[in-house]
């Protein structure tokens, strides 16, 4: 065809888009003309337009005036799209179509533009694009190493493109420096984003060895996390030079003579919390006693930057990555017995009833009388204990029989004002020599672990009441009421056990309303299911500088005082202690120091957690791998849209998806089950399933339901 007859073409394609378009809006016009005479009501109905749903409403690469510019982070999915989290939205999470993510990568900080529009149902909806990568939110990412599916070039040896194991990065870059690597090795990468419709491309930056080996998943793990594993020289040597700090006594209160004593677990090694208890005329004397860790780590040293980076702790199935060198958190200020040590203690005064009555916080020095371990303890109050035990802890049994006593007050006050008593079975994993799990099982909390959580819950209250009645800025763990969506799907699905959820208000619940609700399931023998849903629906707890109260423990005040070894957290509150209490420094130096500390520790407790639970699904997964084929009893553990999981009674979690059930299975999301006719499954139903497969490099293990 000459070009002039195309041109006359597509001017009359062109012609009757437009009459099209036309007769249209003159059949939509003409349709609600037709409603109005009715005298329906259709005020804010729109049929067919621009603003509407379907295709109309996706972001093109064209400005629109109704177009919003923000940022965010992307989060990615396996489908492809995304979604940005934007701070204080009145929209929620924006979404993100395939291909209009702009190369960014899941965790990556974005800028993008967006705007609203409403769906066909009268749903409003959000949509957007990328338009540029802020800052980079992951450095490094752990995969598989393949050889490129389609050859791209005519000439030379394939390509090698790394596969992500985290599916929501579904980007396949072009590897540019394998550092030794081929194919079917499992490496950790440097991705450089590309904004271009090119591919991105990457670097290997460590090699780790076969994809289904512990030892690789173990190093992929850690290096995804970003946890900082080695101290610096100079943090080393800061860190030895103050634990051969000399105690200064005359600044202490000396309280060697008196009965204090430590109680952990067996292998512990940073003891930072030691007991004393005496009976008095008003009530009961309860002494905290910590570690003085802010005695040895000064202010805007490499060793407070140290701290602030990594904000705790990190507990692996076989290691710790401590927040403190070992000359510190295992040497100095861990309270070992017989030695003496510095403390920052909390003497609580308590009424008959339980209820604190009087603080005082000071610099003390202490030794411990033993070095308690939670086994033995648990033995003596169940009358178990062996001589040799029992003379170990002769000069502290006065004080164990006090404290169960104390115990038993303090756990009726927290009951009565409506602590949730929610828990989730945690496991224990038994490793050999070489480090390979040899038996996975829930662990047992007896009731000395239980007495000194209480003791330590006692201190944090008393602390921050103290520290907030007097304007003293501190670090809060802050527990939000639950989200009101959440509680409804929990109430909706108790009302349909049977369960009476009167009284309970889904937008201003209190704890003793839910604490309610969870003794009326244990009644009906509905307990476990309706306590994993509870906690299923709870706000995530954080830290604060703001004293916003914590609702599943029920208190108006509360931080986090009892473990500076081990957390940030506690530790900035007892150097604002030192410096503002104590010293009677201006609250106001150390306002924004309690607000950086507040940040930094909630976003290291939710690096260390996911961190702690990935490496102890892979020891899981490792150990199950033995097992494939074997039958288990279980209960549902969580229903989703493609599935149930399943618990075994050790504790090895895995999912049964929906495709594989027997029958066709749909999601019953007002019911929280998924049902075929009659059959059905829902929370806390036992079932027999049968391992099908361990994936070691996904950490995912997938079962099957025997009827």
């Amino acid at each position: 065809m000459k070009r002039k007859d195309t041109k006359a073409a597509l001017g009359r394609f062109a012609r009757v888009a437009k009459h099209k378009r036309r007769g249209k809006d003159k059949s939509r016009d003409a349709l609600l003309n037709e409603i109005a005479a009715t005298g329906v009501a259709f005020e804010g109905v729109r049929i067919g337009s621009k603003e509407d749903g379907g295709r109309r409403g996706r972001t093109s690469a064209k400005s629109r005036r109704d177009e919003v510019r923000a940022e965010g982070v992307y989060s990615g999915s396996r489908g492809g799209f995304g979604f940005v989290t934007l701070p204080d939205s009145p929209h929620g999470d924006i979404f993100i179509p395939e291909g209009r993510s702009g190369g960014a990568l899941d965790g990556d900080r974005v800028e993008i533009i967006y705007h609203a529009y409403r769906a066909y149902t009268g749903e409003e909806r959000t949509e957007g694009r990328v338009t540029a990568i802020v800052a980079e939110g992951r450095e490094v990412f752990v995969g598989v190493l393949e050889e490129e599916r389609v050859r791209l070039r005519r000439h030379g040896k394939p390509r090698l493109v790394f596969i992500a194991d985290d599916p929501k990065i579904t980007a396949v870059p072009i590897v540019r420096d394998a550092a030794g690597a081929s194919a079917g090795e499992k490496v950790a990468v440097k991705i450089k984003r590309s904004t271009s419709y090119l591919p991105p491309e990457c670097d290997v930056v460590a090699v780790l060895g076969a994809p289904d080996s512990r030892a690789a998943n173990y190093e992929a793990i850690l290096l995804e996390s970003g946890i900082p594993i080695e101290f610096s020289p100079e943090e080393l040597a800061e860190a030895e030079r103050s634990s051969r700090r000399e105690i200064n006594y005359a600044d202490r209160r000396d309280l060697r003579e008196e009965i204090i004593f430590t109680i952990d677990g067996r292998g512990a090694k940073d003891l930072d919390d030691a007991i004393s208890l005496l009976r008095t005329d008003e009530g009961w004397r309860l002494g905290v006693h910590i570690a003085d860790v802010s005695y040895f780590v000064d202010e805007k040293t490499a060793l407070d930057r140290a701290v602030m980076a990594r904000g705790t702790s990190v507990y692996f199935v076989d290691k710790v990555v401590p927040m403190l060198p070992p000359s510190l958190s295992n040497g100095a200020c861990s309270l070992g017995a017989g030695e003496d040590k510095c403390t920052l203690s909390a003497i609580i005064s308590l009424d008959n009833e339980g209820a604190i009555v009087g603080l005082e916080i000071i610099p003390a020095v202490i030794r411990s009388a033993v070095r308690g371990v939670y086994s033995e303890v648990n033995a003596i109050f169940d009358g178990e204990a062996s001589a040799e035990l029992v003379e170990k802890y002769s000069a502290v049994l006065p004080s164990l029989r006090l404290m169960r006593e104390l115990y038993e007050l303090l756990l009726e006050r927290a009951r009565k004002r409506g602590m949730l008593e929610l828990e989730l079975p945690e496991s224990v994993i038994e490793v050999d020599a070489s480090g390979e799990p040899i038996a996975v099982y829930p662990s047992e909390r007896g009731l000395s672990e239980r007495i000194i959580e209480q003791f330590m819950l006692t201190a944090n209250e008393a602390v921050a009441a103290r520290l907030r009645r007097e304007g003293i800025p501190a670090v809060y763990r802050v527990h939000e009421l639950p989200p009101e969506e959440k509680l409804r799907d929990l109430l909706t699905y108790a009302s349909n056990l049977g369960v009476d959820i009167r009284g309970i208000d889904p937008e201003r619940p209190s704890p003793s309303e839910l604490s309610r609700l969870l003794a009326s399931a244990q009644e009906k023998g509905l307990f476990e299911p309706l306590s994993y849903l509870t906690l299923r629906s709870m706000a995530k707890a954080c830290y604060s500088p703001s004293p916003d109260g914590h609702f599943g423990l029920g208190l108006a005040d509360y931080c986090h005082f009892t473990s500076p070894i081990r957390r940030l957290s506690d530790l900035a509150t007892h150097r604002i202690i030192r410096r503002v209490l104590l010293e009677g420094r201006s609250p106001r130096q150390y306002s924004s120091y309690a607000r950086r500390a507040a940040a930094a520790a909630t976003d290291s407790e939710l690096r260390a957690v996911a961190a702690e639970r990935r490496i102890e699904d892979l020891y899981k997964t490792i150990y199950m791998s033995a097992h494939v084929g074997e039958i288990f009893d279980a209960r549902v553990s969580s229903v989703t849209s493609f599935g149930v999981f399943v618990m075994p009674a050790n504790t090895c979690e895995g999912l049964v998806h929906i495709d594989s059930m027997p029958g066709y299975f749909t999601f019953d999301e007002r019911n929280m089950c998924v049902r075929s006719g009659s059959l059905s499954y829902r929370v806390g139903d036992s079932v027999r399933v049968r391992l099908e497969e361990a994936d070691i490099a996904r950490c995912k293990l997938s079962f099957s339901i025997i009827l």
